[in-house]
């Protein structure tokens, strides 16, 4: 079994209604599928790197949207959308249901038009799989690893590593230490709270990660 991580970039007639506003005219960068319903109506839980209004702004301009509540994070907004359709579209639907593979949680969305997304399955169920999305759109695979279900498939987000990569940059992680956390807030253009617990989850899940890999 492999765990395969892919990005694609899909052509305007298959991009999801969410990512088609978030390209136009919406302060949200990022938003990420982390559940849905595996019941028949369209229930999800996303996540928003926006606050409540950009998220709502965002949302009301999907058609199949029936309601929707907004909870505000430290790092941006979560949204219960109850839909009456997934909205993704039809061929990408034939391609998911035909495929031998299973998807992990989060799908990623890009204002820049990219999608990020994890699947699990035997390499030839993979393969086949690459080969019927590439079809649709410009896909790359960007990680393939052992599958363990042990493992969380949580991931960084583009913040947390932002942050990450600041700190080794200004020097927090030296020995003795170069830079503070203030510095890391100042790069970002974000309070010092906020960069520390950006700081802390980012640092929560590398370390997650090595020790599950043994």
């Amino acid at each position: 079994m492999k765990h395969a991580q892919f990005s694609v970039d899909y052509p305007d007639r298959l991009v999801h209604p969410l990512q088609r506003g978030m390209m136009r005219d919406s302060p949200v960068d990022r938003a990420e599928l982390l559940m849905w319903s595996p019941t028949a109506d369209a229930t999800t839980l996303f996540w928003f790197d926006g606050d409540r209004d950009a998220a709502d702004a965002l949302v009301s301009g999907v058609d199949s949207l029936v309601r929707a509540h907004f909870v505000e994070g430290a790092e941006g907004t979560y949204g219960f959308l109850h839909q009456r359709d997934y909205e993704f579209a039809d061929p990408l639907l034939g391609v998911i249901a035909d495929s031998r593979v299973i998807f992990l949680p989060p799908v990623v969305f890009h204002a820049t038009g990219s999608v990020r997304f994890e699947a699990v399955g035997e390499v030839s169920a993979l393969s086949a799989f690459y080969d019927d999305i590439a079809a649709l759109g410009d896909l790359t695979v960007e990680r393939v690893q052992p599958f363990d279900r042990r493992r969380s498939p949580s991931q960084l987000t583009d913040r947390q590593r932002a942050a990450l990569e600041t700190a080794v940059s200004t020097g927090y992680y030296e020995i003795p230490r170069e830079g503070s956390v203030a510095d890391v807030a100042d790069a970002l253009d974000c309070s010092t709270s906020t960069a520390g617990e950006l700081l802390r989850k980012a640092e929560a899940t590398v370390l997650r990660e090595f020790v599950g890999s043994g």
